[in-house]
């Protein structure tokens, strides 16, 4: 049974530091899983001069628009906009539990099966960089790691996933290992 998820899954304690009066903010996310002889997930690094989140790793994704058909419509969007992945190249197969983010966002995971032929175009303004990550390793479990951070005074534990030199973790890590719980039923 899906249940939502968020950034206080492992410090609970630290949910008293964020205005539970201020509604979250709906965002969607794509969980791009390209299709290769050896399955990987294509993640992003945004750009360093972003306001929030700059130099993180993360989903292609953002905020739904009045506009958008629901989350499947704002992931697709987002998408196509930040990296230039054209929707005819993505199959929509389901969603992983909400995710509630420290920085008030209200984020739909999409996961999404990617057709291997795609080109990109890169909007250099959000996206510093595009990378693709063994599917097989974000599912190991060897590699869910713990780790801590002091945020608004405490010190907070999340979820991080370290490939090479990209430092995967927060709320990307968070919707991986919920990934990975959803498949082999953790």
């Amino acid at each position: 049974m899906a249940h939502a998820r968020s950034d206080f899954d492992l410090s609970p304690e630290a949910v008293a530091d964020i205005d539970l009066a201020v509604p979250p903010r709906p965002a969607a996310v794509l969980v791009p899983i390209v299709m290769r002889e050896t399955l990987t997930v294509l993640l992003t690094e945004r750009s360093a001069h972003l306001p929030s989140h700059a130099g993180q790793i993360a989903f292609p994704g953002g905020k739904l628009e009045p506009h958008d058909a629901g989350p499947l419509g704002a992931a697709l969007r987002e998408t196509e906009e930040e990296i230039g992945l054209a929707r005819s190249h993505i199959s929509p197969v389901g969603y992983l539990d909400n995710y509630r983010t420290g920085t008030g966002f209200h984020i739909v995971p999409v996961v999404g099966l990617v057709e291997p032929t795609f080109e990109l175009d890169v909007d250099t303004s959000e996206v510093a960089s595009v990378f693709e990550v063994p599917l097989s390793f974000l599912m190991s479990p060897l590699n869910h790691q713990h780790h801590q951070r002091e945020w608004r005074g405490r010190v907070r534990t999340y979820y991080a996933m370290p490939f090479g030199e990209r430092y995967i973790w927060g709320a990307t890590a968070g919707m991986l290992k919920n990934l990975h719980d959803r498949v082999f039923g953790a």
